[in-house]
């Protein structure tokens, strides 16, 4: 059984997490660029570079939840995420900024959604459904909140000044972490009990590995927009046309869209089983793109860009927590789960820089279009998981 002072700690970790590890580059890029005169490339490789290091390390991380429990790996993740948003504060040189992000990149493998889904799987097995949907509400606040606290302290502190106080909200979340019990679902619950009760949809070896690409897909190519998004959302409106703090206000509905579709999920999403709540999300996001192409002209069409995106990825990340419960064995979710996704980080690391050359190359119109392929793959591999798995 999964308490609710578990879930709320692991909430509040995940909107602090979120803010100042991921979003980071999306609030302070554009400063840290003009600072210190480096090329886009340069900056906003940095982020590419922990995302890659998410990747490498993801098989490790999965089996040490499994092994160790939540407890100490998330605590580890805290204490990680403080030594990197210090260091890119006092980065003047490539390399210690780089070494900062590597720095970052093993925090947020550590403490971010995947880390808190596995942490909750092995509390509470197939159940962790619920709890896994619930954690999701306020980190779904992250950009939301973040973003414009960022904006305000850099206003008054400078950006370096802004990540020291960033440093001190990630060890905000060392208690929140500590309050993660460190029992196994199995323990409570016999190992055979609990297969028999929550069998797996796949299950043999080729249907496993047939869910496992699909499912690996929709978190690679997921991924790769959400990565693409959180470092260029607002400059992609702003180069439409939008004024600067109009583009960050607009931007943060992202946030908005996510939480209303999480509460939504929490509030009636019983009724709707992972796949197909996995295939409506997806659907959302060739549409939330195609407005996008607009938000030039409309500022409503914006609105509807940055919103409906924050909803259709909302329930995409419940749905990479919970689809594993539904389709694989519980007991290695840790493990397999991080194995799957190991793809997803890899090449999300390199979306900052493809959207960067994408908007240099062919405008914003052209990185939007190029969304709109990715976003019509997604829905396709999630439909066929459904026509597979009814």
């Amino acid at each position: 059984m999964i308490s609710r002072k578990t879930v709320l700690c692991l909430g509040l970790s995940q909107l602090i997490s979120w803010g100042t590890s991921y979003y980071l580059i999306g609030g302070f890029g554009g400063m840290i660029e003009a600072d210190l005169r480096w090329s886009s490339d340069i900056v906003y490789g940095g982020f590419s570079i922990a995302l890659l290091v998410m990747g490498l390390i993801s098989p490790l991380a999965g089996r040490m939840i499994d092994r160790y429990g939540g407890r100490r790996v998330m605590v580890t993740g805290s204490l990680l995420n403080a030594a990197g948003c210090t260091g890119i504060a006092l980065a003047h040189s490539i390399p210690v900024y780089y070494a900062a992000w590597v720095c970052l990149g093993v925090a947020m493998r550590l403490t971010l959604y995947d880390a808190a889904f596995a942490a909750l799987a092995r509390i509470g097995g197939p159940a962790a459904r619920r709890p896994i949907a619930q954690i999701t509400l306020l980190g779904g606040l992250a950009s939301t909140t973040f973003w414009p606290l960022g904006h305000l302290f850099a206003t008054y502190l400078g950006w370096r000044g802004a990540l020291f106080v960033y440093a001190g909200f990630a060890l905000l979340t060392v208690p929140l972490h500590l309050a993660i019990p460190n029992d196994r679902h199995d323990d409570v619950i016999p190992t055979e009990a609990a297969a028999a009760v929550h069998p797996p949809l796949a299950v043999n070896q080729r249907e496993v590995v047939f869910a496992g690409s699909l499912y690996a897909m929709i978190a690679t190519l997921a991924n790769f927009l959400n990565a693409g998004m959180s470092s260029h959302m607002i400059g992609i409106l702003t180069g439409l046309g939008l004024v600067a703090s109009v583009a960050v206000w607009i931007a943060t509905l992202r946030g908005i869209g996510q939480s209303s579709a999480r509460l939504a999920e929490v509030l009636f999403g019983r009724r709707i089983d992972p796949l197909t709540l996995n295939l409506v999300a997806t659907s959302l996001l060739p549409l939330c793109f195609i407005a996008g192409l607009f938000s030039g002209q409309a500022a409503i069409a914006a609105v509807a860009f940055a919103f409906v995106y924050g909803a259709g990825n909302g329930i995409v990340t419940i749905t990479r927590g919970t689809l594993p419960l539904v389709l694989f064995d519980h007991r290695t979710y840790g493990t397999f789960v991080g194995r799957l996704i190991a793809p997803s980080f890899i090449l999300s690391a390199a979306a900052p820089l493809i959207y960067a050359f994408v908007i240099g190359r062919f405008g914003e119109i052209g990185a939007l279009v190029m969304s709109i392929g990715v976003a019509f793959l997604t829905f396709a591999a999630a439909l066929l998981l459904k026509l597979r798995f009814r």
